[in-house]
């Protein structure tokens, strides 16, 4: 669970992290039953774009590979960042739900995804964060 997000900071699991942020389930965490603890599975990772405020294909690649049912897209404090429409479309193409939105809002609803989720039977949707914490 996303706990917290202030500018240049967010807070995942109790543990704080100064950089931008890919949050995902790794394939350990695929097949995890309702009443199961949930956060051994998640992975936290650093997401590098080649330019700082414009999200690219290449920026949400590692993401799309994942194949997840949404990625939801935090674009800073002030939503500097920029999502190309290239980006867009690409994981549009590969029937992958896409929300954009500022950081602060795109925490929360990575959390109500994450938590309706963890509360389904059977299959968990695959969501994946891709967080820029700063402008």
């Amino acid at each position: 669970m996303i706990e917290e997000y202030h500018y240049g900071l967010i807070t995942i699991d109790g543990k704080t992290y100064n950089h931008d942020v890919e949050v995902r389930w790794n394939d350990a965490a695929s097949g995890i039953t309702r009443g199961e603890p949930r956060p051994i599975g998640r992975e936290i990772l650093k997401w590098w774009r080649g330019e700082s405020h414009v999200i690219d294909t290449e920026d949400v690649k590692r993401a799309i590979d994942q194949n997840p049912d949404t990625i939801i897209i935090g674009t800073g404090e002030s939503g500097n960042a920029k999502v190309t429409e290239a980006a867009k479309e690409e994981i549009k193409s590969k029937g992958i739900e896409l929300i954009i939105d500022l950081t602060e809002q795109a925490t929360k609803t990575f959390n109500i995804i994450d938590e309706e989720s963890e509360e389904e039977e059977g299959e968990q949707r695959k969501v994946i964060g891709l967080f820029h914490i700063t402008c």
